[in-house]
């Protein structure tokens, strides 16, 4: 994994920030407000608001509102390092909700542990405008041929 200023991007696609928000218009991210913001050689960031969308009745922002934006980085970036013809699943995700966020904003980032052939692990930091930590994430994908995708022939002899 490059992770030194200047070495090559982990990601295969070379897609925008723009394109990925293009890519998520009428889902659940774009109903909660999610917006990409910026694409780094080895991470990825989004940005929620904190408002009626995100809340719970109390006026403090959901866990899994949290849980839903860590999902969607981790598994956006984990798709940016895979060839056509394979997808990136969700297995498994955690978090710790640490502080809690009333207004404005929440800034995701994902940053990878493991990018693996049959797996990759995401760690996703969540703070607010203050920069303060609001949830910490980790999320295990599972990479799976995308359906329709020709499955490979054994070799002669095999």
């Amino acid at each position: 994994m490059n992770s030194k200023p200047g070495t090559a991007s982990i990601f295969v696609k070379d897609w925008t920030t723009d394109y990925i928000n293009t890519m998520h218009n009428n889902t659940l991210c774009a109903h909660l407000g999610m917006q990409f913001t910026e694409r780094g050689e080895n991470f990825l960031s989004a940005r929620m608001p904190v408002d009626t969308r995100t809340t719970q009745p109390m006026g403090l922002l959901h866990g899994g509102a949290s849980v839903a934006l860590a999902e969607t980085l981790g598994s956006v970036a984990a798709w940016l390092c895979l060839e056509d013809g394979w997808n990136a699943v969700g297995l498994d995700i955690n978090a710790n909700h640490i502080r809690a966020a009333t207004s404005g904003w929440v800034h995701g980032k994902a940053t990878p542990i493991h990018v693996g052939r049959t797996t990759h692990v995401w760690q996703i930091e969540i703070v607010d405008d203050r920069g303060k930590l609001v949830c910490s994430s980790r999320i295990t994908m599972a990479i799976v041929r995308s359906p329709g995708t020709p499955q490979p022939q054994p070799r002669a002899g095999n």
